[in-house]
């Protein structure tokens, strides 16, 4: 089971004002990945390429904010089944993510990922990668 606690502090607190809204409009959300290793991120880059199965990432090791504890994946839940494929339901817990402050997969131009949050007080990849943020912000 992912744990919130590998996230930011901040970035856990968006997380469970996302689930605690969808819930209150009736959607209820799991959170199916949060901090990853860049062991287990080069794994999900290897499916649909060295491994069997579909791509579900571009990002190897290291190239994921989720490597580094500000982005997580979630799934909605209707009578106790995932369902990964109400395109509604995701734009409905899309939009509220986006009002939190969250920046949501769903709205990318490239590789949209309907599942997936993060939060990067706005910093780019490369300075997460080159430890060039400032942890407060965070917080």
């Amino acid at each position: 089971m992912p744990d919130l606690n590998l996230l930011k502090p901040k970035v856990k607190a968006m997380a469970e004002e996302l689930q605690k809204r969808a819930k209150a409009i009736g959607i209820n959300i799991i959170f199916t990945c949060t901090f990853r290793t860049k062991e287990e991120q080069d794994k999900l880059y290897a499916r649909g390429r060295t491994a069997p199965g579909k791509i579900v990432t571009n990002a190897r090791g290291g190239e994921s904010l989720h490597n580094y504890g500000v982005a997580f994946d979630i799934c909605p839940i209707v009578s106790g089944k995932a369902i990964w494929n109400d395109i509604s339901l995701f734009n409905k817990i899309g939009k509220i993510g986006i009002d939190i402050g969250l920046e949501w997969g769903g709205a990318w131009k490239k590789f949209i990922d309907k599942p997936h949050f993060q939060y990067t007080a706005g910093y780019s990849l490369n300075a997460f990668k080159n430890g060039k943020i400032d942890l407060k912000k965070f917080a």
